[in-house]
């Protein structure tokens, strides 16, 4: 059997914000999309079954994470990750690129063997090349690769910033050719260059020049401002390829994803909703809410009396504020599916907005108040 091609048409732009589809043998995902973040093969304190039915159309997973435990083979012999974790929608797998700089012990960079690093977890040292990173991808059977990048941790040191991006390019070439041709699969290109607009519109030259499925924006979300953020996507927006999904990677916020739709962004993933939502911090339409605060525990109102799905509604702030201030399970489960509910919400809203000509409208009520 001919497995569908993936590939992504623009539906209707709205000023830079625009709506379209990617299309996967596993199901069209409508973008602007927000995929739930599931690193070890689960949406923390949720059934993927429920994460479905919240409206999500893509989750991602990550090479790292997998990668240390349980390992690509075991996974492999399962019959891939969405037969292991027991998920229909489509996945994206991050490289472990990002992974390797945040969590990783005693790191080292080497230009041909790829990054060397002990694991957080037991110290066992590890390699991953690009060859490797797409092979373990492939291993897990992902829809949609990431290119194998580096992700330094100082962001504003132009010649750190430069000699990275030239590796990541350099690696992006070795990523391209071990992927090979597999017409049902994506592979992603990671725009890098830190703050710096001229190196930033380097790198996509580079990876457009290599050609790839998608262009993710990488080295983002990491201690700059906003207001920087912002800047980065505005001096690039008018350079990415119209026909090609745009990726924001670990963004975000209501705040981010609003702002960066503004600027032609077609997907988002982020650990906030879920973190979040096992730490009692709910998102809704008025607002954050920290429901383990004190002035909740005699409110016997909902989170949001408008959010019907899974009966979310029937739960008030009072007995969430009693599930937490106790530790229970459940408080982490309710939340959890609240926070993805209403991220998929404001998707399904951005998107409406766009295909009506309205969406500039709807970010300047929204940007401050979510």
């Amino acid at each position: 059997m001919t497995l569908k091609k993936f590939s992504f048409n623009v539906l209707k732009k709205d000023d830079y914000s625009r709506t379209g589809i990617i299309e996967t043998h596993r199901g069209t995902i409508n973008t602007p999309a927000f995929m739930p973040v599931g690193t070890q093969a689960t949406v923390k304190a949720t059934f993927i079954d429920d994460i479905i039915k919240t409206g999500s159309e893509i989750i991602l997973s990550n090479t790292y994470h997998l990668m240390l435990r349980p390992g690509v083979e075991r996974i492999k012999s399962a019959g891939g990750l969405h037969n292991f974790m027991n998920c229909k929608l489509p996945i994206l797998t991050d490289s472990g690129g990002f992974q390797v700089m945040s969590l990783s012990k005693l790191n080292k960079i080497d230009r041909e063997l790829g990054a060397i690093f002990k694991s957080h977890i037991d110290g066992k040292e590890f390699i991953l090349s690009p060859e490797e990173s797409i092979r373990i991808q492939k291993g897990l059977n992902s829809d949609i690769l990431m290119v194998m990048d580096e992700c330094p941790k100082n962001i504003n040191d132009f010649d750190i910033i430069r000699k990275s991006m030239e590796l990541s390019i350099y690696w992006a070439k070795r990523s391209k050719l071990a992927f090979g041709t597999c017409p049902h699969k994506a592979l992603f290109g990671i725009v890098q260059g830190g703050l710096f607009s001229e190196l930033r519109l380097k790198s996509l030259n580079e990876l457009i020049n290599i050609n790839f499925d998608g262009y993710a924006l990488g080295g983002l979300a990491v201690g700059e401002t906003l207001k920087e953020m912002f800047e980065v996507i505005d001096n690039i927006k008018d350079y990415m390829p119209v026909g090609k999904p745009r990726y924001l990677m670990g963004v975000g916020t209501p705040q981010d994803i609003l702002g960066s739709v503004k600027r032609g962004i077609d997907m988002f993933d982020c650990v906030l909703p879920t973190r979040s939502g096992r730490t009692g911090l709910a998102f809704t339409w008025n607002g954050r809410v920290n429901i383990k605060n004190a002035k909740y525990q005699n409110d016997n109102t909902p989170l949001d009396s408008n959010c019907k799905n899974f009966n979310l509604h029937k739960y008030t702030k009072n007995y969430l504020n009693h599930l937490f201030n106790t530790n229970e399970i459940l408080a982490s489960m309710i939340l959890t599916l609240h926070n993805i509910n209403f991220y998929q919400e404001l998707m399904l809203a951005i998107r409406n907005n766009i295909n009506k000509g309205t969406f500039s409208e709807f970010h300047d009520v929204y940007i401050k108040k979510l």
